[in-house]
């Protein structure tokens, strides 16, 4: 199996809020990012996005009422 670039697991880490990814593809995903740390960050920053937007949607801001 080919190496997974930066730039396809990227990619991957974006459609995987869209669409369920192949076992080929996490697999690939999960060996990918154990290996590299910007990836691994990049990964962890739309999560936080995805979460923060996810409460502005439901109306929570976090704030004090």
């Amino acid at each position: 199996m080919k190496m997974m670039n930066c730039k396809d697991a990227t990619q991957l880490m974006s459609e995987r809020y869209e669409r369920t990814l192949s076992l080929r593809e996490l697999l690939s995903l999960k060996v990918h990012t154990a290996m590299c740390k910007g990836c691994s960050n990049y990964g962890q920053h739309l999560d936080v996005l995805r979460q923060a937007t996810a409460r502005l949607r439901e109306g929570d801001t976090g704030g004090e009422r």
